[in-house]
């Protein structure tokens, strides 16, 4: 079973998240562990070890962390990302997010749904960053790339 079926996210020193932050957590995590496929890939001829897995994100050193365990606490892979290749479209995307949250309130559909379009678009960039950054070390689908990114956002606000 490649997949990620428990995760944690280190946010024990970062400042707490906008309700609606937290809520985009929610529903990322709520998803990415209803649907996702994560594969480790094998190193140096040896197999990977076999999942489902459990994933720890956090920030350390000012580098992405993805911790792997086995459903047995086993540690099967631990990778460090840059996290320069992401400021950007994390920057980019808080922007478009408040803009969209703030277009919710007060804006007509056509201009929410225009403005939902660009949060989206900036989205994939972002999930496609993520997988371009994870290549070599795990094989993730596009849509366990966009919850994750969305999780990477959650720790980049408080980062």
């Amino acid at each position: 079973m490649s997949r990620i079926t428990h995760i944690v996210i280190d946010d024990a020193n970062l400042p707490a998240p906008t309700p609606e932050i937290e809520q985009e957590r929610r529903v990322a995590m709520f998803d990415l562990l209803e649907d996702n496929t994560f594969v480790l890939p094998s190193r140096d001829d040896r197999p990977a070890p076999v999942g489902p897995y459990h994933l720890g994100l956090s920030i350390r050193d000012k580098r992405l962390v993805f911790d792997v365990a086995t459903e047995d606490d086993e540690k099967a892979a631990e990778f460090h990302l840059s996290l320069g290749p992401f400021r950007q479209v994390v920057k980019d995307y808080f922007q478009i997010c408040e803009s969209y949250f703030d277009a919710v309130k007060k804006l007509p559909p056509a201009q929410i749904e225009t403005i939902d379009m660009a949060r989206r678009g900036i989205h994939m960039e972002g999930s496609r960053v993520l997988q371009e950054r994870l290549e070599g070390k795990a094989e993730i689908d596009i849509d366990t790339a966009r919850r994750l990114f969305t999780l990477i956002c959650v720790l980049h606000f408080g980062g």
